[in-house]
């Protein structure tokens, strides 16, 4: 089933247009291209909506494939968007939602852009896929790369943590690790791609890529009863997350499917790699790149964030605030998030609670405010990062006096 709904590729600089074909940067000032949609054309309801799988392609209107027949489906997106209460009151906060992408197939809320790339790339038939990635999206890639039968190279920066590279390489990807950050393993697999013409998922692929990740805020808009939240909090790395969300908000107004568009984007960073938030409280309009970041938040170690300046935009368009965290206080979030509501975030999902808490302290986000925190990575992705010892085990013999003795001792809460 073809779709004609893509207008065109615009460049975000000079706003030059393109046909919507195998380009990714503007000819004319080598801007970053993003897909134009013709939203006069677009029929879709809530209703034609809410009666589709639940996967993000039930969005797929508003998504960059003209075959739909090259569909490559993990069953991705449609996460829950869970009300948390216990850490809401911890906090002293009214209402809070963590939107839980640690559910998505490989992990994290990557798979959104990966599975929408992958099917792009066997609609510009690429012989080979890959991707530049600090982890998160070398395994979604890998993985959607083996459902479409596509091989797959995936440049990671080589002190990437090994539970990612291990998940990658078992969906078949052949591992680059490169000696230097991710920008030196993004520009690596740059070259691969106009060399070897594979499809880079997040270089060569970029526009249709970053598609993908808008449908978290489709779907919670959609599982507040279409409406948008009143804050959202993002761990920014590139900064594309923030874009997609602020371009899918904006595209659910413009289709009516929402009322108002209120909403304040709250960017989120380890303080090791926190040249978005540098710059928005410096009231400066550049990013100045981090060359060395050191952070254990590793999917969000990006000194020299593609996305930065929009993102910035971004931010400042909605009235919104960028915050960072330190590795302690990422830790802590994660912690913390884990004994209150059971969800266990990688360290980029620590940065977001951690970030909520600050601000919620500062009082610059109200405790009668409604605030949405993206958790984009399973905590399972970065178990290294956890002491053994800082857990809380009890060994004991194998028979019940030995347990007995133990609670006699106060080990164990006794209960009725």
């Amino acid at each position: 089933m073809k779709n004609g709904r893509i207008k065109a590729l615009k460049c975000r600089e000079c706003e030059r247009e393109y046909p919507p074909a195998k380009i990714h940067a503007c000819e004319e000032c080598f801007g970053p291209l993003e897909v134009i949609y013709d939203i006069d054309s677009i029929n879709i309801s809530k209703p034609v909506i809410e009666a589709r799988s639940k996967t993000l392609w039930r969005y797929r209107e508003l998504l960059p494939l003209e075959d739909e027949t090259k569909i490559i489906d993990l069953g991705a997106g449609f996460t829950p968007l869970q009300e948390c209460r216990r850490l809401a009151e911890i906090l002293k906060m009214k209402k809070l939602y963590i939107k839980n992408d640690t559910v998505n197939p490989t992990g994290s809320f990557k798979d959104r852009p990966a599975t929408v790339a992958i099917s792009k790339s066997l609609e510009f038939r690429f012989r080979a896929v890959g991707c530049a990635s600090t982890g998160n999206l070398a395994a979604a890639t890998a993985a959607h790369a083996a459902l479409a039968g596509l091989p797959c190279y995936v440049f990671i920066p080589s002190n990437t943590e090994r539970g990612k590279v291990l998940q990658a390489a078992a969906y078949g990807a052949k591992i680059v690790a490169v000696r230097g950050t991710y920008d030196d393993a993004n520009r690596l697999a740059a070259q691969a791609a106009y060399e070897f013409d594979w499809g880079i998922v997040n270089i060569n692929v970029r526009p249709y890529y970053v598609e993908g990740s808008k449908t978290i805020v489709f779907e919670v808009c959609e599982q507040l009863g279409w409406r948008a939240p009143e804050n959202i909090i993002i761990p920014v790395g590139s900064g594309a997350l923030l874009c997609a969300i602020w371009r899918g908000l904006k595209q659910f107004r413009e289709l009516e499917l929402i009322n108002g568009l209120k909403t304040r984007l709250i960017g989120a960073q380890p303080e090791g790699c926190s040249p978005i938030v540098k710059a928005f409280k410096d009231n400066s309009e550049d990013i100045f790149p981090v060359e060395k970041p050191e952070t254990i938040a590793k999917s969000l170690a990006i000194g020299d964030p593609g996305d930065g300046i929009y993102a910035l935009r971004a931010i400042k368009e909605s009235r919104g605030l960028a915050e960072h965290a330190t590795d302690k206080e990422i830790i802590e979030g994660m912690r913390l998030l884990a004994k209150t509501e059971g969800i266990f975030a990688e360290p980029a999902g620590g940065v977001a609670i951690a970030v909520l808490k600050k601000l919620i302290e500062s009082g610059d986000i109200g405790r009668d405010e409604e605030v949405v925190c993206c958790v984009t990575g399973s905590g399972f992705k970065s178990l290294e990062i956890f002491s053994a010892d800082a857990a809380s085990i009890i060994e004991v013999e194998p028979n019940f006096s030995s347990l007995k003795n133990l609670a006699m001792l106060g080990g164990i809460v006794k209960y009725g």
